[in-house]
């Protein structure tokens, strides 16, 4: 009920306001506006679509190739919302090389429904708050993740590792940055 007076009173504003205009000489336009209603199966800013912005992490990982485990995984455990806040966010992105190196049936298990919980608290764990370029993570010894654990940071040479997985690519974004990595980190419990 409380949706629907929204529905209306958003309809009567904009039938006012395109109805009150100046129209001095110029030729009428028809605009049409597509409103979200409860029946929508995906709401929230991840569906909401822009031309003029950087892409955001969610939509950098939807645009890749190598990431289509990941985005199903996203997508399955409905965190896409999470990944499109202002952040900033750092996602550690597993490539579907790491996801098919896990044991034989995990992914496919994950993905089941009943899976929900615990495929989002491995995705949380790939997440933590801030914006940092590789070689900045370097001076970090661990990292708080979106999961409530903790991650170690190891640097090898060049090289960095969180929670074992090695960054080989980094992807700013508008609202942080993707970091891409050659294992799943799963979380301690």
């Amino acid at each position: 009920m409380k949706t629907n007076l929204k529905l209306l009173s958003t309809i009567v504003l904009l039938i006012a306001f395109f109805s009150c205009k100046d129209n001095k000489g110029t030729e009428a336009t028809t605009e049409t506006t597509t409103v979200a209603t409860p029946t929508d199966t995906k709401q929230g800013q991840a569906f909401i679509e822009g031309d003029v912005a950087k892409p955001n992490v969610l939509q950098i990982a939807i645009g890749s190739k190598d990431h289509t485990t990941l985005v199903a995984a996203v997508q399955a455990a409905q965190l896409e919302n999470a990944l499109v806040n202002a952040g900033p966010l750092m996602v550690f992105a597993p490539t579907n090389e790491a996801f098919a190196a896990l044991p034989e049936g995990t992914v496919e298990n994950l993905l089941k429904p009943e899976n929900k919980a615990k495929l989002a608290l491995i995705l949380k764990h790939h997440v933590t708050p801030g914006n940092y370029s590789k070689d900045f993570l370097k001076k970090f010894k661990h990292l708080g993740q979106a999961s409530n654990e903790n991650v170690t940071v190891e640097v090898k040479g060049d090289d960095v590792y969180v929670g074992g997985a090695k960054i080989i690519a980094s992807v700013p974004a508008g609202n942080g940055i993707v970091h891409v990595v050659d294992k799943v980190i799963l979380p301690g419990n």
